[in-house]
């Protein structure tokens, strides 16, 4: 599915676009940076609680997809404005990690 979908599919708000045809292959949950940094694969939705701008250097270390900070956690709008500057699709839902999580495998 895309990027797109997931986001109507999960009902995740997008405060960055910029790819929203990209596949996503798979999930990943993670909140400790350097463990996402060496584990997180590829093409996955990254869902995190993480909200600072390092969330987006991860994102492109590990070329996730997407990033969907969950459970409300606040972005600033530095964090919005990289996210665009380096074309990484950010989405952001009041959901917990776990069910959507949940909800992703159902659909892969």
């Amino acid at each position: 599915m895309t990027v797109k979908e997931l986001a109507e599919k999960l009902g995740l708000k997008a405060l960055s676009m910029p790819d929203g045809d990209r596949e996503v292959l798979t999930g990943y949950a993670g909140d400790l940076l350097s463990w996402v940094m060496g584990k997180a694969p590829s093409d996955a939705a990254w869902f995190t609680i993480m909200s600072n701008i390092n969330i987006i250097a991860v994102a492109m270390l590990r070329d996730v997809s997407a990033i969907v900070v969950c459970e409300g956690a606040e972005i600033s709008n530095d964090v919005i404005a990289r996210a665009e500057e380096q074309d990484i699709n950010l989405l952001v839902s009041e959901k917990g990690i776990y069910d959507l999580c949940v909800e992703l495998a159902k659909m892969i």
